[in-house]
């Protein structure tokens, strides 16, 4: 395992605890608004973890989809919601999504306790990102044709969803 030194130490950590603090204020804070934000900041946090171990690809992606594309939508549909700050009247389901999220909580302990940490180990320092490339763009046995069928196909279903939407 490479040696990161204290100011990696320090900043892995602090991007930690404010990775936690702000999915706390997702589920915490009454303002929905200021949850979606809370949410941005999540994604930010954990985009900074992923530069800290060394996937800047992964980080990269973070930003652009999680922290760009999704936070926004979401910041929108609820800025164009009414009626945001009641919410649910009647918690119906407070007793069941407390059992569910008990019974989530319970198997991501059990998995977090039985694995063997010691043996995950950190292949390089080198960055992900020529990896991945060499993997898409390899002239033997590269995935850009399965990548651009793939896009295609996401295209054809946002194009479906706006043609259905409009319709309605």
């Amino acid at each position: 395992m490479p040696d990161i030194g204290l100011g990696g130490a320090v900043g892995f950590w602090a991007l930690a605890t404010l990775s936690v603090g702000a999915a706390l204020g997702v589920v915490l804070l009454s303002n929905v608004f200021r949850a979606a934000l809370a949410l941005v900041l999540c994604f930010v946090g954990i985009a900074g973890l992923y530069v800290t171990l060394n996937a800047d690809f992964l980080a990269a992606v973070q930003i652009l989809i999680y922290a760009g594309a999704i936070a926004v939508l979401l910041i929108f549909a609820v800025m164009l919601t009414r009626d945001t700050q009641r919410g649910s009247l009647w918690n119906r389901y407070r007793v069941a999504a407390l059992l569910i999220a008990g019974l989530f909580l319970g198997t991501v302990l059990a998995i977090v306790l039985g694995t063997d940490w010691g043996t995950a180990r950190l292949l390089s320092d080198a960055p992900t990102t020529g990896g991945i490339a060499n993997a898409l763009f390899d002239k033997d046995a590269g995935f850009v044709l399965p990548f651009e069928v793939a896009s295609v196909l996401l295209l054809a279903a946002v194009l479906g969803a706006i043609a259905l939407l409009r319709e309605g």
